[in-house]
């Protein structure tokens, strides 16, 4: 397939893009390079440029006969979102809205789109399916979600089918550690341990030891950035095989407590971690994990790899690479 990537050197985006060329598929790169890095995709073809910018993206599809996207370019900093909405609204939503025109005008009819278990704010149940009431907490998850429904409308109104991939926590990095998570834009757990393993902060932050769960800290499902990227191709391949749109959970299905995460990362690290003990975040769930049945089913996808190799391998990375691609 001839797709067109956005955000393609960014973190998830990069390991698809690498995932995607190795099995064949002809790839092209749009990313801004705000928050990724030339040196992330090899020699793939790549365009600067921003989402907003629609005629430049219609042109890319055009020249290069592309027949799918793949949507990552976005901002994610749930906190940040809640300090700068405009901001989000602006890129991720604005933006989703040229890039979904510039497609539909030049002919693609298959669009994935990198969405997140953020449409669902707090959960209700556990574990989270696809049917879960969707009510986002912030404006990072609520831009989320009006790109998800605009999805649908550009499906009902020109048949531009999509596929929606809401994912839990991304984490982890290339088996070869060649690539991984810039650690001076880190928001998750993992990375933010990494970045104190390296000696880039000082201590990690354990915010609340009091919640309802077996060790008191708050439970989050982990997935490894390459069963995402695995899962973004095998949408390509499902909107190919069936044409029509779908929505689907990505996670392990299981959950990961602060201090399993920790105990893991000192394991890897193979000395201690320092930590403080922090009052709780407000909005900060208790727990949230994935119900990935409809994925497996419906994708033919399942997870490869588990908490463990989810440390080592952003470990290695982090430890050879504590500048990132600096």
């Amino acid at each position: 397939m001839r797709v067109l990537v956005t955000g393609g050197a960014g973190y998830i985006g990069s390991h698809t893009v690498a995932l995607l060329r190795a099995r064949g598929d002809f790839v092209v790169v749009f990313d801004s390079l705000e928050l990724g890095h030339r040196e992330a995709i090899g020699d793939t073809p790549l365009v600067v440029g921003r989402t907003q910018d629609q005629s430049l993206v219609k042109q890319v599809i055009g020249d290069h006969k592309l027949e799918a996207v793949i949507h990552f370019a976005a901002y994610k900093a749930a906190g940040e979102s809640m300090r700068n909405p405009a901001k989000y609204f602006e890129n991720n939503v604005a933006g989703s809205l040229c890039l979904l025109q510039a497609a539909q005008e030049a002919g693609v009819r298959r669009f994935v789109f990198s969405s997140t278990a953020a449409v669902y704010g707090t959960p209700q149940s556990l574990p989270v399916a696809e049917d879960a009431p969707l009510h986002p907490e912030n404006p990072y998850g609520e831009s989320k979600l009006l790109v998800e429904r605009m999805m649908n409308w550009f499906d009902a109104c020109h048949g531009l089918r999509g596929v929606a991939l809401r994912y839990f926590n991304a984490a982890g990095a290339a088996l070869d550690a060649s690539n991984g998570e810039d650690p001076r834009f880190v928001q998750n757990l993992i990375p933010v341990v990494m970045n104190v393993a390296t000696g880039r902060a000082a201590k990690v932050s354990v915010f609340g030891t009091d919640y309802p769960t077996p060790d008191g800290t708050g439970v989050r499902d982990y997935i490894h950035v390459l069963d995402l990227a695995a899962a973004h191709a095998r949408a390509l391949d499902f909107l190919a095989a069936h044409n029509r749109s779908d929505v689907f959970n990505l996670g392990t299905g299981k959950g990961a407590s602060v201090f399993e995460v920790l105990q893991e990362c000192r394991r890897a690290r193979g000395q201690d971690i320092a930590t403080e003990i922090t009052a709780r975040r407000p909005g900060d769930p208790a727990a949230v994990w994935a119900d990935n049945s409809k994925a497996r089913t419906g994708l033919g996808w399942q997870p490869r790899y588990g908490l463990r190799e989810i440390v080592e391998t952003a470990w290695a990375w982090h430890k050879s690479h504590p500048d990132g691609f600096v």
